[in-house]
């Protein structure tokens, strides 16, 4: 006797947080980055609000590189739902971020102007971060 055919629809698990990053925990492009010390998913808006201040601080001179890309896709069932009756809907995207991942790299600003607007961008991450600086930056 045949069975009918089964659809599998795709979910896509939540995860563990339990590694230190060994992909992306090096500065690439920049002269000075923002690192994650703290595992934790980082939405689509919080990337968003962390490049708008940085490019605002800078005033547009310099370059940013954001090298962290929210392509987890995150679902929320509504307020006052029984359990049960499958999955939610589609909520927002997320960026998996784990301990020691670079997340935005700036350069072709001084020092002193690059922390500022790195640390501008740090509060509107919910992570710990510290600001790094390339190896072999000369201060111009």
């Amino acid at each position: 006797m045949l069975e009918p055919k089964r659809v599998e629809r795709r979910r896509v698990h939540r995860g563990t947080f339990r590694k230190v990053s060994n992909r992306g925990h090096q500065l690439a492009f920049g002269d000075f980055g923002l690192k994650s010390l703290e595992p934790k998913f980082i939405t689509a808006r919080q990337i968003e609000a962390c490049r708008v201040a940085i490019s605002r601080k800078m005033s547009r001179e310099g370059q940013i590189w954001i090298r962290i890309f929210p392509d987890k896709p995150r679902t929320k069932k509504p307020a006052e739902t029984r359990m049960g009756s499958g999955k939610g809907a589609l909520d927002h995207f997320a960026a998996v971020v784990e301990p020691g991942r670079i997340m935005f790299e700036v350069a072709g600003v001084p020092l002193a102007l690059a922390k500022e607007a790195l640390r501008l961008a740090q509060f509107k991450l919910p992570v710990k971060t510290k600001i790094v600086v390339r190896r072999d930056y000369e201060g111009v």
